[in-house]
């Protein structure tokens, strides 16, 4: 396997996310319950941060509960948040010590209050003390959606402006990305969905703009560090142009 390491050489994406695809499946192959491949699928996100932190990726993103997840029974619903509460409270002392700092995006207005004061107890707990650098960020999309996160933007836009619509001749790009829940984290570099599916699913719609995507065949449960890093040393290969001739 090619040493990561090594960041100034271009070869590792910065900012890598992941759609996390396949638990249900995994589970009834082995003739179990969905959740049962939910709950395995936590060992895996356990795998890429630590695999993220071995290779230099400075920032890991997860789509872990999608908008339209909540149409989902509603009985797998919660045991899924349940399972997020679990997870944070099990990794929080873990995250800290490798100097990871875990941060939530979404739509937070349908979640269990209680839910919410644990991830912003857990984001508290692993911020790096002022003035430095935290090793990894670890960005969960909770309750979120590509297009949530595009109207949500041009709202806080439209009502910055509501006074002096004159200044919208002079909005860019940057000043839409700065009303996005992710205005003060760099666009994913790479984006990888597992289990074989091929599509974005209404996620990160406006920041995927020129990202590199990977569909592996694997089930999320069963993604590890050699498959996240087979899959940095595929992105190493790829020649990003943005659009421009090298």
């Amino acid at each position: 396997m090619e040493d990561f390491k090594n960041t100034e050489s271009g070869k590792v994406p910065r900012h890598v996310s992941i759609i996390m695809d396949g638990n249900g499946r995994w589970a009834q192959q082995r003739g179990k319950e969905r959740v049962f491949g939910h709950s395995h699928g936590v060992e895996s996100v356990r795998a890429c941060v630590e695999a993220s932190v071995e290779t230099g990726v400075r920032y890991l993103s997860l789509f872990a509960f999608s908008e339209e997840n909540w149409g989902r029974p509603q009985a797998e619903v919660s045991t899924l948040m349940g399972l997020m509460f679990k997870a944070i409270a099990d990794e929080v002392s873990a995250l800290k010590k490798q100097g990871v700092r875990f941060r939530t995006l979404g739509d937070f207005s349908r979640l269990d209050p209680a839910l919410v004061e644990a991830i912003r107890s857990a984001e508290a707990a692993t911020a790096p003390e002022e003035g430095k650098e935290p090793v990894l960020d670890l960005i969960v999309f909770l309750s979120y959606s590509g297009k949530w996160d595009i109207l949500q933007a041009a709202k806080k836009l439209a009502l910055d402006c509501a006074g002096d619509i004159s200044r919208l001749e002079n909005v860019g790009p940057d000043d839409f990305a700065a009303r996005l829940v992710t205005r003060d984290i760099p666009d994913p570099d790479l984006i990888i969905r597992t289990s074989g599916e091929s599509r974005l699913s209404n996620y990160l719609l406006w920041q995927a703009a020129y990202s590199e995507f990977l569909f592996v065949d694997t089930l999320w449960p069963d993604f590890g560090k050699e498959e996240f890093k087979s899959a940095l040393s595929e992105y190493s290969k790829r020649d990003r142009r943005y659009g421009k001739v090298k």
